[in-house]
């Protein structure tokens, strides 16, 4: 789920208090020093660059009831890297980061996490550090002395310089820079001497919110720890800042801002108003910065798409800016799969996660992109952050109006200063990393009450302009005079005017997508189709029923959007919001949705051209307003929080000690003290707020039918995925098994559901190209789930297919590539240039898909085996022969694949054998620029089969793509191989001879063509004479082809369900011309009728535009077409043959009438 959905959802009304949890992360002196075996620290690095386990120390309160406390994952997120030690030769600085959790129900919760560095005290901790140092030290001498030359040549400081060598490559650039130079003893690089250096261990401050606000949380933790380094204590112990935060701060009322103390100064939060985007204060101008315009556009458009999302980068904030930034650009849209924008080592197991995600994954010091094992990167987006680059799927489709829409966000990004290309950007200047040596003077705590009444409106113009004054005079004269440990009053100034400028830049940014999307959906809810009575019976039959009319909607779009469109109508988050809009009717509507909607009718007020096959780019029309609003709630504050005071605290707690983070007293935080005197004390603007903003932003939720409904879609647990223990793994896997599963039965049923009866759409009826289009998209959905299936669990690949890498280990096993054999049943044939055609076999498809001239990578070439086996109904069998090869699999695959689990493995192929029930020409017309072999048979009569032998028959093959142009057949064969351009679909088929001589005819019965690749059988059917003197006496005939299922030439349509095509019109020809001597057979009004409908479909035919138009051969010739019903109407109410003293036809009358004429 996204994070817009935590902003308004069920998450936000559990709780009306600003945090949640407060939380603290170290290092415990009980369990002393545990190496992060998970953490995959070498161990030739000094023990000081190691991870160690960390604990959590403490949390307030210890758990409260709608948002319970998930220890092990709280602890994993706050420190993914476990413990880490320094010494004071290393850098100290602090550092922040944040990460997000989800519940079970899908609510979100987020955490705020300061790492700051801690002086060691406890003996035991130094004592274990200092052993663990002195060990590596010997270790490493020994191995440098076992690996060093033997003989009395060498260099005597050869050991000492290659163990310097490897010590200084495991430690950090920076420590690497501050050892250059130094050269000798080895003790004095990496090792740990508790005389000579002060240990220092990291400690991590969280604070859990139910909402993302990012700057509040961050200016509070700061503020802390600029307490604990502080030489002079705060004015109130800490627990009274900790516990006014915990219980006395609540949730800003929507479309207000809550003012609350801090240590040392006040912080704002505000929260957008009902009609505005939901909250979301991660910046993305620093995403877009990072990544570009470009590369940002290209990822959001992999996420609408639902591929899978890996972030790559050294600092866990960026992964979290840009997790989040996407997240929030999806709106109303909600993200529906695995969303882990942080995962530790013990974590990485889920990178095998057979489904999509969004996770992020740090990079380690030195790390490269080539060293990184990902089994999936078939459908993989790999973003590298630091590196600005990110690596699309193949054949990924561009977002609609992507130009535009990059030009409007340049211009956005433009106007608040930002680079459009990419880059690392330097943060903003932070109290964080200040030291401070002692307490506000008089004069700063003067000019920050008079910064407070600024930020309230209070101050008039003089006032005003008498505090701007003294900031200029604060510039001129240096802040360090005024006061160590405050930042300047400019600088406050300038960190309010940087907030304010994120802040309106990330709803301008967001608004320029919303925009774009309500426009692209403006008439969504047209397509919506309720066809159920109550909830009870559409949520029964969920599987089986459509709720969205997918062709009507993209056959109403511009034809440059079809390709992103129809991909993303197949996705969950789309599907969800479907669901929602037919669950409205009978629930309250989701607050997401009807903002979405809210919006989509002012859109509509735009929107005066109701063809949106035609509409323009519009660019977005609320900037400023949203912006203002927004600004509005920064710079004046609505509502203000009880100030921190004294707790009922037992002498001697909240004692301060400069550089160390108290020992807190539990009893005074654990719960809210509602019995002391300040507990009355609120501002008058809280208390003369309404009382509606208490109850806001309920979507629902509370009532039965929005319950089922969210227990209905409810995806993987988080709470399992952040469990690293292997029971829960093991579990993880087994769900992600079962889900597999169940994908490829609901995908399978997509596919025939869409596929029967659309055949008649290729015969002139329809829009054929949104027809086609879909049939297109669900097979590349079908591509990516084998990709996903063949990538779960694999641990040896070659390129980036999961499944092409195991056809090449089985071609390889199978020892194919330096002697291929026939295989049993196979059909092999030689054309006239003497190439060997393979037909059968699955190595056989994978040879030819190999010798393919299309320049093909691995995953194409994936997907045109898959496309040719779809084709020729062999996709289940082609997969059961691969995965006969135990031995290969069990070397490829960890024990948790899917491809070990036998019983589902089984029932995965049986779901792919039911699409052999319908027919794909999927290769045919996806790769349409190859070279393909056909073989063409004339069949005659049976008992004037010898007449062949008198006649020299040519033919010219026509199809979709184009024709074979006139080949020759040598006399007295009957067959002939040639090898042409791919002609897609083949329709029609010109049959002809030269006429030479007296006995130069022949009776044909059909005319067979086999396309040798994909083993499809046309069937021209004849049935009349070929030659002068008999017949009609032509020379060239038109024939009209029907594919034939593999075998059953005899039985057209007989194993398929694939309803059977027009065919030439011989056989009713002959009928009309059997029945000349009985009238009355056709009445006047069905000649009417059959002229009519053709003419019509003519007209229909010619006034589509010229892709989505059919097969004009069959309108002309075929059952029902111009021909057959102007032969109708010339015959009807005939006398008699003796006119013409023969069999009579079209070209006859008009013969007869040019005579009279």
């Amino acid at each position: 789920m996204s994070g817009t959905a935590a902003a308004t959802g069920s998450g936000t009304a559990s709780s009306c208090r600003f945090a949640h949890y407060f939380v603290v992360c170290g290092v415990d002196a009980d369990t002393g020093l545990e190496p992060d075996d998970g953490a995959g620290d070498s161990f030739e690095q000094s023990p000081i660059r190691r991870s160690f386990k960390s604990k959590v120390l403490v949390r307030y309160p210890e758990n409260t009831d709608r948002s319970p406390f998930n220890k092990d994952a709280v602890n994993m997120l706050c420190m993914p890297r476990g413990l880490s030690f320094r010494t004071q030769a290393d850098r100290l600085d602090p550092q922040f980061h944040s990460f997000t959790l989800s519940s079970d129900d899908g609510t979100r919760s987020y955490g705020f996490v300061h790492t700051l560095y801690e002086e060691v005290t406890d003996p035991k901790i130094i004592i274990a550090m200092q052993t663990l140092s002195q060990m590596h030290h010997v270790e490493h001498q020994s191995s440098s002395s076992a690996s060093s030359p033997s003989s009395s040549t060498s260099s005597s400081t050869s050991p000492s310089t290659s163990s310097m060598d490897s010590l200084v490559s495991s430690l950090d650039e920076s420590d690497a820079e501050s050892l250059a130079g130094i050269s000798g003893c080895l003790s004095c690089v990496g090792s740990f001497d508790p005389v000579r250096d002060t240990l220092y261990v990291s400690k991590a401050l969280c604070l859990l919110t139910p909402l993302p606000f990012l700057q509040a949380s961050r200016q509070f933790l700061a503020q802390l720890h600029q307490a604990v380094m502080s030489h002079t204590a705060p004015p109130l112990p800490l627990e009274s800042y900790i516990h006014n935060i915990l219980y006395e701060v609540p949730v800003p009322p929507p479309g207000r801002s809550l003012r609350f103390h801090g240590v040392h100064r006040p912080i704002v939060c505000q929260r957008p108003g009902p009609g505005e985007l939901p909250l979301g204060e991660y910046p993305l101008g620093e995403a877009f910065s990072l990544l570009g315009v470009d590369n940002m556009v290209q990822l959001l458009t992999c996420a609408f798409l639902e591929t899978q999302v890996l972030l790559y980068s050294q600092d866990y904030q960026r992964l979290m800016t840009v997790a989040e930034g996407v997240a929030t650009l999806l709106f109303p849209f909600q993200w529906q799969h695995i969303y882990l924008p942080i995962i530790s080592a013990p974590l990485h197991h889920l990178l095998d996660a057979p489904v999509p995600f969004l996770m992020g994954l740090q990079r380690r010091e030195g790390a490269q992109r080539s060293s990184l094992h990902l089994p999936h990167e078939a459908n993989l987006c790999f973003v590298d952050i630091d590196n600005q680059c990110v690596e699309a799927p193949e054949d990924l489709p561009a977002f609609p109006d992507q130009t535009e829409l990059i030009r409007e966000l340049s211009e956005v990004l433009q106007h608040f200063g930002l680079p459009l290309q990419g880059g690392v950007t330097t943060k903003p200047p932070t109290t964080t990393t200040t030291t401070t040596t002692s307490s506000p003077n008089v004069s700063s705590l003067v000019l920050e009450d008079l910064m407070e009444d600024r930020r309230n409106g209070n101050l008039g113009g003089e006032e005003l302009a008498v505090l701007e004054r003294l900031q200029a005079l604060a510039r001129r004269c240096g802040g360090g005079k005024m006061s160590d440990d405050r930042q300047t009053l400019g600088r406050v100034f300038a960190e309010e005017e940087e907030e304010l400028k994120a802040a309106k830049l990330n709803i301008q940014l967001r608004e320029v997508f919303a925009g774009r999307l309500a426009a692209m959906f403006g008439r969504y809810d047209e397509f919506v189709i309720h066809s159920a009575l109550d909830l009870d019976s559409w949520l029964s039959n969920r599987e089986g029923t459509f709720s969205f009319d997918k062709g009507s909607f993209l056959s109403a779009q511009p034809m440059t959007h079809l390709r992103f469109l129809s991909r993303f109508l197949e996705t969950s988050m789309f599907s969800n919001f479907v669901d929602g809009k037919v669950i409205s009717h009978w629930a309250e509507r989701d607050p997401l949705q009807q903002l979405f909607d809210n919006r989509v009718e002012k859109e509509r007020l735009y929107d005066t051209d109701k063809d949106s096959c035609n509409c323009h780019y519009r660019k977005s029309t609320t900037l400023f307003e949203s912006a203002q609003a927004t600004e509005r709630r920064l710079l004046k504050a609505d509502h203000t929080a009880i100030h921190p005071h004294l707790l009922d605290m037992r002498i001697g707690q909240g004692r301060h000690q400069p550089g160390f983070f108290p020992k807190l007293q539990a009893d005074v935080l654990t719960q809210g003290q509602n019995t002391n005197k300040w507990s009355s004390r609120v501002t008058a603007s809280r208390r003369t707020e309404p009382k509606r903003w208490t109850t806001s932003d309920h979507s629902g939720v509370d009532n039965e039918p929005r319950q089922k409904h969210t227990f209905m879609r409810k995806n993987l647990r988080q709470s399992k995925l952040l469990d690293p223990s292997p029971e829960a793994v093991t579990q993880t896997h087994r769900e992600f098994v079962d889900g597999l599963l169940s994908e490829c039965r609901l995908k399978t049923k997509r596919m025939l559901m869409e596929r029967m009866g659309k055949e008649s759409v290729e015969l002139g009826q329809g829009e054929a190209n949104i027809t086609g289009l879909q049939e297109n998209t669900l097979i590349h959905g079908l591509c990516d789930l084998l990709e996903r299936t063949w990538g779960h669990g694999l641990q040896l690949k070659q390129g980036k297919s999961a499944l092409w890498s195991h056809l090449l280990h089985y071609q390889a096993a199978q020892g194919k590539m330096e002697a291929p054999a026939e295989s049993p049943g196979s059909d092999q044939r030689t054309n006239d240039d003497g190439a060997l055609l393979l037909r059968g076999s699955l190595i056989q498809d994978m040879r030819f898909i190999q010798t393919m001239s299309e320049g093909l990578s691995e995953v194409g070439q994936a997907r045109a085996w898959i496309h040719l086996a779809l084709e020729k109904k062999m996709l289940s069998q082609h997969l059961k022969e691969l995965l006969t090869n135990q031995n290969l699999l069990r070397q490829l695959y960890k024990p948790h694949a899917f491809l070990l689990c036998e019983e589902e493995r089984e029932q995965f192929l049986f779901h792919l054998l039911s699409l052999n029930t319908v027919d794909y020409l999927c290769f045919t017309r996806v790769f349409t620029s190859i070279s393909i072999p056909y073989r063409v048979v004339i069949v005659p009569m049976k008992k004037l089969s010898i007449a062949m032998a008198t006649v020299n028959p040519w033919v010219c093959v026509s199809g979709e793509l184009g024709d074979s142009g006139v080949i020759q057949m040598p006399k007295n064969t009957q067959e002939i191989f040639f090898q042409c351009n791919n002609l897609g679909r083949l329709s029609t088929l010109q049959l002809g001879q030269e006429n030479s001589g007296l006995l130069a005819k022949c009776l044909i019965d059909c005319v067979m063509v086999y396309n040798e690749i994909t083993g499809h059988t046309y069937r021209f059917p004849c049935g009349r004479w070929l030659g002068k003197g008999v017949g009609d006496g032509s020379l060239e005939r038109v024939l009209i082809g029907q594919l034939v299922s593999p075998g059953g030439e005899d039985d057209a349509g007989r194993w398929t369900g694939t309803p059977p095509e027009l065919t030439s019109p011989s056989q009713s020809v002959r009928a009309v011309l059997g029945s000349l001597g009985s009238r009355g057979r056709l009445l006047s009004v069905e000649v009417q009728e059959s002229m009519r409908e053709a003419a019509n479909n003519l007209v229909k035919h010619f006034h589509k535009p010229e892709q989505e138009r059919g097969n004009l051969t069959v309108l002309l010739c075929g059952e029902g077409g111009l021909v057959l019903s102007l032969e109708n109407f010339l015959l009807h109410g005939f006398k008699s043959n003796r006119l013409f003293q023969r069999n009579v036809f079209v070209w006859d009358f008009v013969g007869m009438y040019r005579e009279c004429m």
